[in-house]
């Protein structure tokens, strides 16, 4: 079983309800892992909302930065490009903004923040990458 105990199932009923995705993280380094994750969502026709305080009014992908998770607006996902120190606050942003999921990047894991995104109704992955999950699922396979 994986670390965040999600089925494959889940995984894939997950992206099919979203839409909108908050990237907390995001780069303007193309060598960097949310730079090519972003592009490889927008590929995929979501709507794609990169959090950065320190790039906000910047634009990534063609894109406008946004400083916080607040400013992204209503989001389906948030998708996290923190070191684990920092998804405490960011779950309970999540929490109050209403996300349906909330996806840690490899290597980010926070329990005691799942626990409390779970409790509150939202799906928790943890330590994964959506672009590996499309090439191990096929999840956007046309």
């Amino acid at each position: 079983m994986s670390l965040d105990g999600q089925s494959d199932a889940a995984i894939r009923a997950v992206f099919a309800a979203t839409r909108r995705i908050a990237l907390v993280g995001a780069s303007d380094k193309p060598w960097r892992a949310s730079h090519e994750v972003m592009g490889f969502l927008l590929g995929r026709g979501f709507d794609v909302i990169p959090v950065n305080p320190h790039r906000a009014g910047q634009s990534i992908h063609g894109q406008t930065v946004v400083a916080n998770l607040a400013a992204a607006g209503p989001v389906d996902m948030v998708d996290v490009f923190r070191n684990a120190a920092h998804v405490g606050a960011l779950v309970d942003e999540a929490i109050r903004l209403g996300a349906k999921s909330i996806w840690m990047q490899l290597g980010v894991v926070d329990r005691a923040a799942a626990e409390r995104a779970r409790a509150a109704g939202i799906a928790v992955f943890m330590d994964r990458c959506p672009v590996i999950e499309d090439r191990r699922l096929g999840l956007f396979a046309h």
